[in-house]
């Protein structure tokens, strides 16, 4: 399995196709839930976590569950964040931080060990990586700062 992270260019955005429903099927929503919040945790003492609020527990925990809630619906999950949130917009819900493309790959290599990790759990390789597809690519489309 090869996660690669594709070179991003701002005011870029490619096509996208949303990850293969057998990603959620393979993994279940428990643990779709449990490698967003990993992730998550993963960012607090990263280099973005600046761009989080790692400070205010309960806006960091509100954080996670919109992000849970985001990818498990376009995984082909529960519509939570339609529900919930209304729209997708992501793209305007992200416009006030100040996101660059180094931001971009921390922020995927950060999803990369816990998703590499779901392969010993006999998850699909051709689904997690139709998962990190969307991600890599998805998230070239939230840049909206020169590096």
């Amino acid at each position: 399995m090869d996660l690669q992270i594709t070179d991003g260019e701002i005011g870029v955005r490619p096509p996208v196709a949303k990850p293969h429903p057998g990603f959620l099927h393979e993994v279940g929503e428990e643990r779709f839930k449990k490698l967003v919040y990993d992730h998550y945790e993963s960012i607090k003492t990263s280099d973005i976590a600046f761009l989080f609020p790692i400070f205010d527990d309960d806006d960091f925990e509100e954080a996670k569950e919109h992000a849970f809630a985001f990818l498990v619906e376009i995984s082909g999950g529960p519509d939570y964040f339609t529900q919930t949130r209304g729209q997708h917009q992501m793209v305007g819900r992200h416009a006030p931080f100040r996101i660059d493309e180094h931001a971009r790959k921390s922020w995927l290599a950060l999803y990369k060990p816990l998703l590499e990790a779901l392969v010993d759990e006999g998850i699909t390789p051709e689904y997690i990586e139709s998962f990190w597809n969307y991600l890599d690519i998805f998230s070239m489309w939230l840049v909206n700062t020169k590096s």
